[in-house]
This record gives structure tokens, C-alpha cells and sequence, in this order.
């Protein structure tokens, strides 16, 4: 990555950090990297709405690859002192993805300045923390006949530049569940004359260690307490209404699906036997992440011809990744880079990207952009 493209993209960075917004109200930080492309680089830029892309053309007959970077930040407070700190309270870049929206720009003016011959597309995601930005934007890998894409993520904690790649699975699915329970109010004193779904809903926790008993599973199976609302602070009420939050995730799709059927039947025998109506409601959903054996081939072929350390990664990541919506329309992977030992953890309030990296995966885009198809 040359200097000048490397210099724009860390003062990039930190613009992006200092600037901070969440999911679906990025208008700032879409308007900037767009006017960022605009003045530094030559690319077609095509806005989407809520994100964009930018497009160089190689040729009407050549192959496309596109490359997908965040830009949504976390509802997080900035707790350390930087020059370029979250000037508003609450918001922060604590996720990283100033630097992965940084790095595939730097990467882009590299593209625009000499060239490649395939056509390459540059996706600006928005509301990747909400997995709303992966179902939306996937759509334009079929519209464009990309053959391929790629992303990356940041790793805290692994070796400073090293790389990580899955074949196959590499990231859980996961679901937001609500669990809405509707009984009838009665005095405190009189709980009998009404219907408390207090009792169902603890009966339905107490069935999840069973559910997720991993004997019964071929991969990792989870279910999350995420939340309990019931009742209200009235002590003459006896609760009458109440809502159960839990996430759960699993390694295979067809396995979160039991899970959520189990929970499910669980829930319909709890309210029948209390009298209760149920219903359920569903959010962030996301299937697992597969990454393409011949694409996760091209991650360890690139890091090895440039150098980097490849880290074995011995089983998929337990969160979830909305990448996973564009591997469902075309060939790709998803790939993690070190961002040091010792360093904070993503989704706290310690967190800063670490600058050192923003090379390291623009050059591994262009080896990436550079093997053939």
C-alpha cells in the first residue's frame, strides 16, 4: 500500500471514529466516504440508500469480485482519551468497522491509481450490528454477476497482522426470539381470579439447559436469556401480561431450527396448561456464515505470498456475522486479521482499531484482486 494512499486512509479512520453513528442513521459516514472516493479516486460510485458501492470496470468480459466493509458504530460510550475520540455520548466505533470502511478505501485508491483486470465492486455496508446491512445489500452479487466477495473483520487478541480463515462454516446463525405471554389481571390477594404467565415463563427457562443438551446436537447449540418483562410495579396486580427475550444460535441452520421449535412446542404446553395466549416474534436473524472452500484457498494462497502468518482457527465463531447473507448468493469468505495480543476487546469501551492493520488488508484485497478466478 503506498504511503500517500496509506496516510489518507488512517485520516479517514479516525474522521469515521470521531463521527460515529448507528445502524440505518449513517448518513454522515456514507456521505463522507463517498466524498472521500469522489476526491481521491477516479471509481463510479452508485448510491443505494442507507449504503452504497463503488465500481471499477475493467472490462465488459472480465470476471467481478467485490470487496465488503461496515460503517455502523455501537451504542457505547467513549471511556478513553483519543484525539479523534466519539464526539457524541453514547456512540462509538467500538466494533472496528471505521477500520475495515478505512482499509477498503485505501484499497480502492489503489485500484483506481493502477488499475486491475477484473471489475471490481467496493461495498459500504450500513447496520451490520443489527444484520439488517447484510440482507440488503446481498441482493447486488446476483444483479452484478459477481462471482466472488470477500470481508474481513478485526481479531483482538490474535497476533498483530496474522490471518484467519474457515473452510465451511465459520460463524454461527442466530435469532432473536420474543415470547409473548397474555394471561388475566387478578387482585394480589386474589391470584386465583386471574391467569399469571410468570409461572410459564419460568417453566420455559427452566427447559433450556435440556433443549441445548449437546448430546442431542452435531455442532455448538445456544440459547440466551436476553430479557424478562412481566407485570407491572403494582403490588395489588397480580401480573397478567409477559414477554420472554432469549437469542439463540447454532453452527448448522437446520439445528437452530429444532431449537426454535423445541422452545416453541415448550412454550404452546406452558400457556395451555396456564391458560395463557402466546405468540412469537422473530429479529436480527441471520444464518451461518459458509465460506467457499475455493475462496478460504485464495485467503491462505494471498497470505502466504505475502508473508503474513496464517492462525488456525479450530471451530466456527460463536457470534454471528451478516456476511453470511451475500455466501448465500455467491462464492466468498469471510476472513479475520490479528490486531495484536494484548489489546482490547471488540464491543468494549477500551476498544480502539489499531491502525498497524489497514495495509495489512488492502494489500491482502489486492492479492485477493489479483489471483485468478
Amino acid at each position: 500500500m503506498e504511503k500517500r494512499h496509506l496516510d489518507l486512509a488512517v485520516a479517514l479512520r479516525h474522521e469515521l471514529h470521531h463521527h460515529p453513528e448507528l445502524a440505518c442513521r449513517e448518513t454522515w459516514t456514507k456521505r463522507h466516504l463517498i466524498g472521500f472516493l469522489h476526491q481521491h479516486s477516479s471509481l463510479e460510485v452508485v448510491d443505494k440508500g442507507y449504503w452504497f458501492y463503488a465500481r471499477y470496470r475493467a472490462g465488459k468480459d472480465r470476471p467481478a469480485i467485490a470487496f465488503r466493509a461496515d460503517f455502523d458504530a455501537l451504542p457505547i460510550d467513549e471511556t478513553i482519551t483519543l484525539p479523534y475520540g466519539s464526539q457524541f455520548p453514547g456512540v462509538a466505533h467500538k466494533c472496528g468497522h471505521d477500520g475495515h470502511s478505512a482499509s477498503l478505501a485505501g484499497f480502492a485508491l489503489d485500484v483506481s491509481k493502477h488499475g486491475a483486470d477484473k471489475n471490481i465492486y467496493f461495498v459500504f455496508q450500513h447496520a451490520e450490528e443489527t444484520v439488517q446491512g447484510g440482507f440488503e445489500c446481498a441482493p447486488l452479487m446476483e444483479e452484478e454477476g459477481i462471482a466472488e466477495v470477500f470481508a474481513c473483520h478485526n481479531v483482538p487478541g490474535m497476533p498483530v497482522h496474522s490471518i484467519a480463515v474457515m473452510d465451511g462454516i465459520a460463524s454461527c446463525g442466530s435469532t432473536g426470539m420474543i415470547i409473548s405471554l397474555k394471561g388475566i389481571p387478578a387482585h394480589a390477594s386474589q391470584p386465583e381470579d386471574g391467569r399469571n404467565p410468570c409461572f410459564a415463563i419460568a417453566e420455559i427457562i427452566g427447559s433450556i439447559n435440556a433443549f441445548i443438551e449437546p448430546s442431542q446436537y452435531r455442532g455448538l447449540v445456544l440459547c440466551t436469556v436476553i430479557g424478562i418483562n412481566a407485570g407491572k410495579e403494582a403490588f395489588g396486580m397480580s401480573a397478567s401480561e409477559g414477554r420472554l427475550m432469549l437469542t439463540i444460535r447454532s453452527q448448522f441452520d437446520s439445528e437452530l431450527e429444532d431449537l426454535k421449535q423445541k422452545i416453541e412446542g415448550k412454550t404452546r404446553e406452558e400457556a395451555a396448561r396456564y391458560g395463557l395466549e402466546c405468540s412469537f416474534d422473530f429479529c436480527d436473524s441471520v444464518p451461518a456464515l459458509h465460506n467457499h472452500s475455493e475462496s478460504a484457498a485464495r485467503v491462505h494462497r494471498a497470505a502466504r505470498q505475502l508473508g503474513f502468518t496464517t492462525v488456525e482457527v479450530g471451530s466456527p465463531a460463536r457470534g454471528s456475522e451478516d456476511f453470511a447473507w451475500y455466501t448465500k448468493r455467491t462464492r466468498g469468505a469471510m476472513f479475520w486479521v490479528g490486531a495484536g495480543e494484548g489489546r482490547s476487546p471488540i464491543h468494549t469501551a477500551q476498544f480502539d482499531f489499531n491502525d498497524e492493520i489497514i495495509p495489512t488488508v488492502a494489500d491482502l484485497y489486492r492479492a485477493l484482486a489479483d489471483d485468478p478466478l
